[in-house]
């Protein structure tokens, strides 16, 4: 855990500045660190759910399209040098990416993909793989790695059977500043939770070791070989905390690295979706200040890292760092960008707006975090049909089947009328296979409560509001609802004991889970045991194709009530 000390929370607006007087034979030159991160396949300004550009309410914008037009700005700059870096998650995460993954995989066609095409226009110097680069299996990922034109990062995943690095650890990169050489080295740092998340893809084949021990190891190395400065671009956020148990390493050490590893003068990073313009972290063996930053997501923020730099006597000396995060809502997508990847961009809109079913009624996720929707008990019946045909015949055949859900958009809308897999999509966007596993009555309610205490407690006769009845910082992914059983959520009670139950402990379900939940994402307990299902289909898949087989999206056909949000025994809403 991050410890709360004046050193690691120094996050002043200021920039850091060497004391003391530059003397007069030395010579100053300029030089712009660029990052991006979780750009998560945003190409266009677009958003591929509402088939419209994208905005939200504070007028974001999104891509790398924008991303390319604020960095080609700063490159014309006269007397800056830049470089420009991404911190990862940038081949999952729209309809594009998903489309070039799964519909037109380019490991079958030999496309390039849109990311590869849009991240060479832009002209990166080195990227960090981050754990969304995994989903797609290890055959995509390093097919992307080798259409691009610069080098993909990661020196803490290492080959099991090697034990040799499995990816480049880092990259020097040699600059001309007036008619000197100035050597940047550039260590990546890639997430250790691929290691639960992606679990099918990477056991037995990579390990992913601690990225502080990691950093330790490589940045002597990178001196060594002549880094006259050291960056690194990390895919783990600030904060010091995980998401998962103790079993891994750090899921978000960026902090940690600067405060521990010496040698650092700056730190790129990613993963938890956060803009942090500029933060210093005083480092405890050399009393450095070490400069990070990190850039929301999705494209929405550019960093900029500016350094001035003394040359005298053959020695490189940083005099001054800072950093900003510059909106992309404030430029006009680069052209080149977008004409790279038009076609693209093209079949994926219309392949998103294909009609797939008929729905009778609206159906909205606006309210599945506090109620039991008829939305989120479509994608409980898709997940329990599937899941109860491919157990027939077997040992778990007479077991009740359970299906758990989560309202990961409360966006997504089903219309009246025609249904489109952009909508589809909208309602289930992540690309999560489905799994079942086996728990007893105390395991399904120890996972209930666990869910439940994201609710705040709410005394007789308080008033019960929506916007406030459950944690504002908590993701709705994390609001886990099971169907198949009744139960009351009493947020009248203190947590551990909300959820009201009629079920024997020893009692026994099949559960249908997608992957990310049952290989430990979001630590919910209980879950983590060996598949009883496990046939590596893609839920929103799944849930196409059963529109589609029906032509029809009926509630009567799915939707039974079956959980409820209580204050004392009475519904709170």
């Amino acid at each position: 855990m991050l410890a709360a000390s004046a050193a690691t929370a120094a996050a002043a607006a200021a920039p850091f500045t060497v004391s003391g007087p530059v003397t007069a034979g030395a010579r100053t030159f300029k030089l712009s660190v660029l990052g991006t991160s979780d750009t998560h396949g945003n190409v266009y300004n677009w958003d591929y759910y509402s088939d419209a550009e994208y905005d939200d309410s504070a007028h974001n914008d999104v891509g790398v399209a924008k991303l390319a037009a604020l960095v080609n700005q700063i490159r014309a700059e006269r007397g800056v040098t830049t470089l420009v870096l991404d911190a990862g998650d940038t081949i999952q995460g729209t309809p594009l990416a998903t489309y070039y993954a799964k519909q037109e995989p380019i490991t079958e066609t030999g496309a390039k993909h849109p990311m590869a095409k849009a991240m060479n226009v832009l002209h990166y110097d080195a990227v960090t793989l981050g754990n969304h680069e995994f989903n797609y299996g290890l055959p995509l990922l390093n097919l992307w790695i080798r259409q691009l034109g610069f080098p993909a990062l990661a020196a803490n995943a290492v080959n099991v059977a090697t034990g040799r690095p499995a990816f480049r650890p880092y990259t020097i990169k040699k600059l001309t500043l007036g008619n000197t050489t100035l050597r940047v080295g550039i260590l990546g740092l890639t997430n250790p939770g691929v290691a639960i998340w992606d679990r099918a893809v990477v056991e037995g084949v990579l390990r992913f070791d601690d990225l502080v021990a990691t950093a330790a190891k490589y940045v002597p190395i990178m001196r060594r070989n002549g880094a006259d400065i050291v960056l690194i671009s990390a895919h783990g956020g600030d904060s010091g905390t995980s998401s998962y148990g103790p079993e891994l390493p750090v899921e978000n050490p960026s902090a940690l690295i600067a405060e521990q590893v010496p040698g650092i003068d700056a730190i790129l990073f990613g993963h938890a979706h956060n803009e942090v313009a500029q933060r210093f972290v005083t480092n405890t063996a050399t009393g450095a200040q070490v400069l990070l930053s990190e850039p929301s997501k999705w494209g929405q923020r550019l960093t900029r890292m500016d350094f001035t730099l003394t040359r005298e006597r053959g020695r490189w000396t940083i005099t001054d760092k800072r950093a900003a995060t510059l909106n992309t809502n404030t430029v006009a997508e680069d052209p080149e960008v977008v004409k790279a990847v038009r076609r693209q961009h093209a079949t994926t809109v219309a392949y998103v707006n294909q009609v797939v079913a008929t729905s009778t009624v609206e159906l909205s996720a606006a309210e599945s975090r506090y109620k039991d929707t008829p939305i989120l008990d479509y994608i409980n019946k898709v997940q329990t049909d599937t899941v109860t045909s491919a157990l027939a015949g077997t040992e778990y055949a007479g077991l009740p089947v359970l299906s758990i859900a989560a309202p990961f958009s409360r966006t997504a809308v089903f219309p009246q009328g025609d249904v489109k897999i952009k909508d589809v999509a909208g309602l289930y966007i992540y690309d999560n296979t489905l799994e079942a596993v086996v728990l007893t009555g105390a395991e399904v309610k120890a996972y209930l409560e666990y869910s439940a205490k994201y609710f705040v407690t709410l005394a007789p006769g308080a008033p019960a509001d929506p916007a406030t009845i459950s944690d504002p910082a908590v993701p709705d992914y994390n609001y886990d609802t099971i169907s198949g059983i009744a139960y009351d959520i009493d947020i009248s009670k203190p947590v551990g004991s909300r959820i009201v139950i009629d079920v024997a402990r020893d009692a026994r379900f099949v559960v249908a889970v997608n992957n990310y939940r049952r290989s430990g994402g979001g630590n919910f307990p209980g879950i983590v045991k060996t598949q009883v299902y496990n046939a590596q289909q893609e839920i929103r898949q799944l849930l196409i194709d059963w529109a589609q087989e029906r032509g029809a999206i009926d509630p009567a056909d799915f939707f039974v009530p079956n959980w409820r949000l209580t204050r004392a025994g009475e519904p709170v809403f």
